[in-house]
């Protein structure tokens, strides 16, 4: 079993797809997986809410599975994103200068993944 926390950066749809599609797959297998949002990412936030958007189900899945660790907090802040993420229920990370710090998970034994 590894342990993989993946970091998303990227703000697109698409890429975000892969994001949840290979979460799900490590967590079925029995990997411990934590997704975390930073950067262009959390402008995701107010869609993947939406029951029409296509990434919906998927994070669904996610938000059921446990998996999703959190949002950055300065990133949310400054992209307009934050009032979604606490309405979605999400943790605000900000252990580094108010942004997620990918030492902890390190720490923590886990492998980090950007996207």
């Amino acid at each position: 079993m590894s342990k993989n926390a993946l970091f998303v950066f990227n703000g697109d749809p698409i890429c975000f797809v892969h994001v949840l599609l290979n979460a799900l797959d490590m967590k079925s297998k029995g990997d411990e997986v934590r997704i975390i949002l930073e950067g262009a990412s959390v402008k995701l936030l107010p869609e993947l809410s939406r029951e029409e958007n296509p990434l919906n189900s998927l994070w669904k899945k996610a938000m059921e599975a446990g998996i999703v660790d959190g949002v950055c907090r300065a990133c949310a802040q400054k992209l307009g994103s934050l009032d979604d993420a606490l309405q979605q229920g999400l943790e605000l990370l900000d252990d580094m200068s108010g942004h997620v710090g990918m030492a902890g998970y390190q720490e923590r034994g886990f492998i980090i993944i950007t996207f």
